[in-house]
């Protein structure tokens, strides 16, 4: 069936629509009174709150689809459920979104890296959500939103100033743990499953490109994380002071 008559496109739709509405509905919400007076922090604020409700959903169904469906971990081309097909469909919707968020928000210069991975996660579900190949790969691939839980937490709290908190300091060792177990972890997984069988499948070569560009974004993430929370005195205070994403 061709992709743009593919029945897969009003969940698409809908759960882009879902993350719209969300959004809306978030910005009715008091803000903290270092937010609010920056129209900056105010937008990310917002984003993150969508992108933190999108980490907890995904993140639990993620680990859920595994536990019912354990052959994911081994038959990544081939496994599939109704559960992790939708879930791929979700999260695909959330990126759509977070994509025209950033745009029509004329945040796309400052987030430019937050655009190209999206543009990559998107380009990897769609080839589980049209040809339903892969299903067991995304559903692995959004285990980094268990570490993302602990990830925005720590970039909220960034924006709010908070980082004398002792939740704060709770959180960067906690967030540390999380991200080699549910990001460096399943990353590397895949990207070893890919290089051994990318040869015999040209979709399997497609998303090996895919997973490598990741695999050098999430390292520089790491070690600009590394740099933030245990290294500060080697990062000037003038540097990204407005980079949420990465600082």
């Amino acid at each position: 069936m061709l992709p743009l008559l593919h029945p897969a496109w009003p969940l698409l739709l809908g759960a882009t629509l879902t993350f719209r509405a969300l959004r809306r509905g978030l910005c009715r919400l008091p803000l903290p009174s270092h937010v609010r007076t920056d129209p900056l922090r105010t937008w990310r604020w917002h984003n993150l709150l969508v992108s933190f409700t999108h980490s907890i959903v995904s993140g639990i169904w993620a680990l859920l689809c595994l536990w019912q469906t354990p052959e994911m971990l081994v038959e990544i081309e081939t496994a599939w459920s109704l559960s992790g097909y939708l879930l791929v469909c979700f999260s695909a919707g959330y990126f759509i979104h977070d994509t025209i968020d950033i745009v029509i928000s004329r945040q796309a210069r400052a987030s430019w890296e937050y655009l190209v991975h999206h543009v990559m996660a998107m380009g990897a579900f769609f080839s589980g959500i049209f040809w339903k190949s892969f299903v067991g790969g995304g559903v692995l691939t959004l285990l980094v939103e268990v570490s993302n839980i602990f990830l925005t937490m720590r970039m909220m709290m960034k924006i709010n100033n908070a980082q004398d908190l002792l939740l704060y300091r709770l959180n960067k060792y906690v967030n540390l743990v999380m991200y080699f177990l549910f990001r460096l972890a399943p990353q590397a997984y895949l990207t070893n499953f890919f290089l051994k069988y990318a040869g015999q499948r040209t979709l399997g070569t497609f998303l090996l490109a895919i997973l490598l560009m990741l695999d050098v974004m999430i390292l520089i993430y790491f070690s600009r994380l590394l740099r933030s929370d245990f290294c500060p005195e080697r990062i000037p205070s003038h540097q990204h002071k407005d980079k949420f994403l990465t600082e």
